[in-house]
């Protein structure tokens, strides 16, 4: 079975209330209560009814919430992070995105955007490319094969506590926190 992990090492951000932390700490604990559940009501399921069909399409939203919560709260910073210029995963940003600052325009294009979702940075291994891909409801958008670079989570729960409906000031913060040292040790993995 999985255990939530700690992230209270991020309370006492600048950018994100403890408040807001708090309660999304909360949302990714039932993500993981709910995989584990689902785990092991799968083992008991009959194969072929309606029930275990539904179980096994939930699991991938359950599980899904919980790696990409994970991602997302592991590539925050409480303390203002700065890409580094000579770092592998800027080289390779502008090598396949035109420069940092395209690639930055368009990563928050994409968090801007109405709806509910995720922004990844993905990385695929086989073509050699890093793209920005939006996840729809945790089960919808991945692109198979690739890695998590770095996320941003663009569901209201990440920001309207501190942002009310302006998510973009939520996107500054965001930018304001990003951990480049792990978005690079997820890139050169």
């Amino acid at each position: 079975m999985f255990a939530a992990k700690n992230y209270e090492h991020l309370l006492g951000m600048q950018s994100l209330s403890d408040t807001l932390l708090k309660n999304h700490f909360k949302l990714y604990e039932g993500y993981v209560t709910n995989a584990n559940k689902l785990i092991e009501q799968l083992k008991a399921a009959t194969s072929g009814t309606p029930q275990y069909a539904e179980m096994r399409r939930r699991f991938g939203w359950e599980w899904n919430g919980m790696r990409l919560h994970e991602k997302y709260f592991g590539n925050l910073s409480k303390y203002a992070g700065v890409i580094n210029p000579g770092s592998k995963i800027y080289k390779k940003i502008t090598e396949d995105l035109g420069s940092y600052e395209e690639w930055e325009k368009d990563f928050r294009a994409a968090g801007a955007m109405r709806g509910i979702g995720w922004v990844v940075l993905a990385y695929d291994e086989e073509a050699d490319k890093l793209m920005n891909v939006w996840v729809n409801e945790h089960d919808a958008g991945h692109l198979a094969g690739s890695r998590v670079v770095l996320v941003m989570d663009v569901f209201e729960h990440a920001f309207i506590t501190d942002f009310g409906l302006n998510r973009g000031e939520y996107i500054d913060a965001f930018f304001r926190h990003i951990d480049w040292a792990e978005v690079e040790n997820r890139f050169v993995k």
